[in-house]
């Protein structure tokens, strides 16, 4: 288990310094924020003790954020699919697929604002940045 905790640390400041190239250290926190805000205002009660949540996620940023943090897009993913993996486990919620969050570059850019937009995907159509 030290090891796990040794790697999943390495792997949050890296993803920390990746991101800081583009966005301040709050912009990040708010990502995460507005991803587990998704979870939670997008929840569907299916039956008592089932709770299904969005698990496919789109982060669209500025083109100009968007191409700095191209090259480190998958770990980025992996990371914030992880960060809803654990929302998740915490607050007793379900998928219907598997995890996946893409960074995309916006149609319409507005300097230093991003937006997410997800939705409920089956496990058959999700094939991107997953997290089991």
């Amino acid at each position: 288990m030290g090891i796990l905790n040794a790697v999943e640390g390495a792997m949050e400041r890296w993803i920390d310094l990746a991101w800081s190239k583009v966005h301040p250290r709050q912009q990040q926190g708010a990502v995460v924020s507005i991803l587990r805000r998704e979870c939670d205002e997008r929840a569907l009660i299916l039956e008592r003790g089932r709770t299904v949540v969005p698990n496919s996620f789109t982060v669209e940023l500025p083109r100009q954020s968007h191409a700095r943090l191209a090259p480190e897009e998958p770990q980025l993913g992996l990371f914030l699919a992880h960060e809803v993996h654990r929302h998740a486990a915490e607050q007793g919620y379900s998928f219907a697929g598997p995890v996946a969050v893409d960074l995309r570059p916006a149609q319409e850019a507005v300097p230093g604002r991003f937006r997410i937009l997800s939705r409920i995907t089956p496990a058959a159509t999700a094939d991107r940045h997953r997290r089991p």
